[in-house]
């Protein structure tokens, strides 16, 4: 296999000529060769998917299912342990509404997640679940003892998130996954910043359940995502949505449920943003995950050592565990004024405010 260069994807990517691009935790430029692997689809097989037997709809049957197929591997995954979605925060609502949760069950959540990732599992406590929420150190990072003081017998669900999106500290999912199973509790992954910066394997992290976007690290089109769900626990779901495409016979007296994933995929799916992010797994294995692992980590010290060196600015997060993202502030300037100081003067495009992570930033 060739790999590709740094100065390849910066071709590949017009966005970045005229600009200095900082907000992949928010969502990445999308490359070319994703443009047109969705434009093929417009041009080409525009039509929908299991919806016929003309040549087109096969086509676009085929390229979908190798879109997962992709998806699938790059995980560590089955296909048919896939649920293709339209971003991470769906994903994580299939779960927390399709689990059959009931008065006295237990979810334990972490202090420095995503609102996603969080807001979901505070809804519970209407239905009189205890949601158990553990606060992570001053640097971000949760302790996974802190996880297991946490848990007991009416624990259903444990989650986390695998790097936190506003401090960019990285979690041990896989000794919170095992303190998770370890009392019969169901585990859930936020890999929303971790899919495409690093290798995820989801059997190895141990989870149940994880959680993905696909217009972030894995540089694939907006209104994609996907939700892992391990085999063994696929029973334990509801489906959210039910309409064409989740059931194999309907009677006025009843319906039956297609199999997983497609009871979990109501209606038309964005087609071509899901051809379009297959094309993307492709883009991020020509490139290498472990060599673009490395030269993150790389590109993550240079800049804490270089803007922490900085009089007047305040940079948060364990600066021996963080990864992939810098969170700071400057003395006496609000956020928003550097962001658009930094754009108007040099291009750089940078997120400002509380990077819907509240309780995370307080």
């Amino acid at each position: 296999m060739i790999f590709m260069r740094t100065e390849d994807v910066r071709r590949d990517i017009p966005l970045l000529r005229d600009h200095v691009y900082l907000d992949a935790a928010s969502t990445t430029p999308t490359p070319l060769p994703v443009v047109r692997a969705m434009t093929e689809y417009f041009e080409e097989y525009n039509a929908n998917t299991g919806r016929g037997a003309y040549s087109l709809v096969l086509r676009a049957t085929r390229k979908l299912q190798e879109a997962r197929e992709k998806v699938a591997g790059f995980i560590n995954a089955s296909s048919d342990e896939i649920v293709f979605t339209k971003n991470t925060s769906e994903a994580i609502n299939i779960v927390a509404g399709g689990l059959r949760f009931r008065k006295g069950d237990s979810v334990v959540v972490p202090n420095i997640e995503h609102h996603s990732n969080f807001l979901p599992w505070l809804r519970l406590r209407e239905r009189g679940v205890d949601v158990r929420v553990v606060k992570a150190d001053e640097g971000g990072v949760v302790d996974p003892g802190r996880i297991e003081d946490a848990v007991d017998e009416t624990t259903r669900l444990v989650t986390v998130t695998h790097i936190s999106n506003a401090l960019g500290t990285v979690q041990d999912v896989e000794e919170i996954g095992r303190i998770a199973h370890d009392v019969g509790a169901l585990y859930l992954v936020d890999a929303a910043q971790s899919i495409g910066h690093m290798e995820v394997d989801v059997r190895a992290i141990g989870a149940d359940f994880a959680a993905f976007p696909g217009h972030k690290g894995t540089l694939g089109p907006v209104g994609t995502g996907f939700l892992y769900c391990s085999t063994d626990v696929q029973g334990e779901l509801e489906p959210l949505m039910l309409g064409g495409g989740t059931v194999l016979d309907v009677s006025e007296d009843g319906y039956v449920l297609e199999d997983f994933p497609a009871k979990f995929e109501a209606g038309t799916l964005n087609i071509a943003g899901f051809i379009g992010l297959g094309a993307s797994i492709d883009y991020m294995n020509r490139i290498g995950i472990r060599r673009i692992q490395k030269h993150g980590m790389k590109m993550t010290e240079e800049l804490h050592a270089t803007v922490s060196s900085i009089d007047g600015i305040e940079c948060y997060g364990d600066p021996q565990n963080i990864y992939g993202i810098l969170s700071f502030n400057i003395n006496k300037m609000d956020p928003h004024d550097v962001a658009k100081i930094l754009d108007e003067t040099a291009g750089i495009c940078v997120r400002s405010g509380h990077h819907c992570a509240i309780p995370a930033m307080k």
